[in-house]
């Protein structure tokens, strides 16, 4: 690999990174995507999407990426399994050590996404996508007169709560502090609403149910005590953050303080030329699949313009 060029290589297999491979494939670019560790990105662990234009029913998540890819495919995007551990960014042609074997390219799309921060619990994990979900927006509807718990203290957990009240009967926030982090005007606004309910000083050590049949309870830990208590409920949403993949580009390009990655206003350029940011790995707001592939779009025009002009 270390002897070729490649005039762009993509990193991340989500929406923003397959949208950018079609994109540039059909510019003739010849993409080379890295997989990374999660091929497919978050949509591999949800279930039903209902919110991606084209899919009048829905589609599982899995499946959309399936479909993505067998379509960047078909334009000659060229995958590569395996996990970026490096990043040279300095000098052109860009260094990038993939499973100890180094890929070289002019043109560098980072699509590696944000990871929701977890509670890390075995139960967490096997019931993601069947009752625990780590986006109300994404998943609320389908808990429409349901008794829902959003997990976390900030703004993020406070709006979630919020949006889920249009769909469920009763959504209580669980903190595990004796008082919320959020701003005051979410708070006010979270006390205010009548279905939304508060247990402090606790978290979720388990979480009982079925794929088949979804979640039905959770048992709660009191920090202060160590007493337990089993309630029932229909669903779990973590709103506890996330974490944008892009530990191997600190020092390199500009971030904020979350981690995110920094783009031009109106574009997906980065601090250094010919490195283009796309999806949730700059987007600490929407974290949407159709917003992510909207950026990947206009990533691999940005890649396929800045590589034009520096051909002349």
């Amino acid at each position: 690999m270390a002897d070729e060029i490649h005039p762009l290589a993509i990193l991340g297999s989500g929406p923003a990174g397959l949208t950018a491979a079609l994109y540039s494939a059909r510019a003739n670019l010849n993409p080379v995507l890295i997989e990374g560790v999660s091929p497919g990105g978050q949509l591999t662990i949800t279930t039903e999407v209902e919110n991606y234009p084209g899919f009048e029913h829905g589609i599982q998540g899995p499946e959309l990426m399936d479909v993505m890819r067998r379509q960047v495919t078909r334009f000659g995007t060229r995958f590569v399994s395996g996990e970026v551990g490096a990043a040279k960014l300095a000098n052109s042609p860009f260094e990038l050590t993939v499973d100890g074997e180094v890929l070289r390219c002019e043109a560098l799309i980072i699509a590696t996404g944000a990871s929701a921060k977890l509670l890390g619990i075995d139960s967490e994990k096997r019931l993601m996508g069947y009752g625990v979900s780590a986006c109300a927006t994404c998943d609320g509807a389908f808990f429409k007169d349901k008794e829902v718990m959003v997990v976390g203290g900030g703004d993020t957990a406070v709006e979630e709560a919020t949006f889920l009240t249009r769909f469920c009967r009763k959504v209580t926030i669980v903190h595990r502090r004796d008082q919320l982090r959020a701003s005051k005007i979410m708070q006010d606004r979270a006390r205010k609403n009548p279905k939304i309910a508060f247990v402090w000083d606790s978290v979720i050590d388990e979480i009982f149910g079925e794929q088949k049949t979804g979640v039905n309870g959770v048992r709660l830990k009191q920090i202060k005590t160590g007493a337990t208590a089993y309630v029932a409920i229909d669903g779990v949403f973590m709103a506890i953050g996330h974490q944008p993949n892009t530990t191997i580009f600190q020092g390199q390009l500009d971030m904020d303080e979350l981690g995110y990655l920094k783009v031009r206003p109106g574009s997906t350029y980065t601090n250094i030329a010919g490195v283009f940011a796309a999806g949730d790995v700059a987007d600490r707001v929407y974290r949407q699949a159709v917003t992510a592939a909207g950026t990947g779009c206009m990533a691999a025009l940005d890649a396929e313009r800045w590589l034009e002009a520096r051909h002349g």
